[in-house]
């Protein structure tokens, strides 16, 4: 039987939990991983092409789960062409992609660059890997918490946002560009389901202004300081939840409402 992450109660007390325990839990959630990350390290300095890659199904999967793009397994002609497009041409399929996990994936890889891939790299199966056996970690808590997965997900990837090089537009822009992220900003600065139909610049000036009333700055750099990070988790942990409570309410009243109309007819 695989491990099934511990998760005893939800909301922010249940995810202080989850904190504690983390490296516990995912040290036992990794032997579940063991015969795909031996393989992927055992084999991978041998892939010289994106097309080698893609025809070894478990070598695909480590790839792609890697980058939390697991769910596009069976589109090996799609991904066979973004990574041979490489990432140095403005123009390649990479670049254009709205989701940026795939330009990260390209850029791992190095395939299409007219040099030997990074696959050979000392280093480079461990690196792959590692982001593998996270991923598949936050979806096992995403299969009993889903509140607890995009929280992960947010702790990792806006850190790694927030100390990157990007202008202060292009961090926003990259947190747009991830499901994760704007899910998680979008329920923390309290903005309904219809936003992300907006243009794209209306969004930017948002979630700048909204930041800078919540947190003090309209840069996402500011979350490289661990309690604005703290901070913004938890706000989107308590403001879900108080959105799921509200959710729950309104089906029981329109259910009670329903019943008393039923009786008085």
């Amino acid at each position: 039987m695989s491990f099934q992450p511990i998760l005893p109660m939800s909301g922010y007390a249940g995810w202080m939990f989850l904190n504690r325990t983390l490296d516990t839990q995912q040290t036992a959630h990794k032997t579940d991983q063991v015969r795909n990350t031996e393989h992927f390290a055992e084999k991978i300095g041998e892939i010289r092409t994106a097309e080698d890659l893609v025809a070894d199904h478990q070598l695909l999967e480590v790839a792609l789960g890697a980058f939390g793009l697991g769910d596009d397994i069976d589109n090996k002609f799609f991904i066979r062409k973004v990574l041979e497009g490489g990432t140095s041409d403005s123009t390649s399929l990479a670049n254009k992609l709205s989701d940026k996990s795939y330009l990260a994936m390209t850029e791992a890889f190095g395939f299409g660059e007219g040099v030997p891939p990074r696959t050979g790299l000392t280093g480079f199966a461990s690196e792959i890997t590692e982001a593998y056996e996270t991923r598949q970690f936050e979806i096992a808590v995403g299969d009993q918490n889903d509140d607890f997965r995009l929280a992960l997900a947010a702790q990792r990837e806006v850190a790694e946002i927030a100390e990157g090089s990007l202008s202060v537009d292009g961090k926003w822009y990259s947190v747009m560009g991830s499901s994760y992220l704007r899910s998680v900003f979008e329920t923390t600065l309290g903005l309904p389901s219809s936003f992300s139909s907006l243009d794209l610049d209306d969004q930017l000036k948002t979630f700048k202004a909204k930041a800078d009333k919540a947190f003090g700055s309209e840069d996402v750099a500011q979350f490289s300081d661990p309690e604005k990070l703290d901070k913004l988790i938890q706000t989107f942990l308590l403001r879900s939840e108080l959105e799921d409570t509200m959710q729950q309410y309104t089906s029981a009243n329109t259910a009670l409402m329903l019943l008393s109309s039923m009786q008085s007819s």
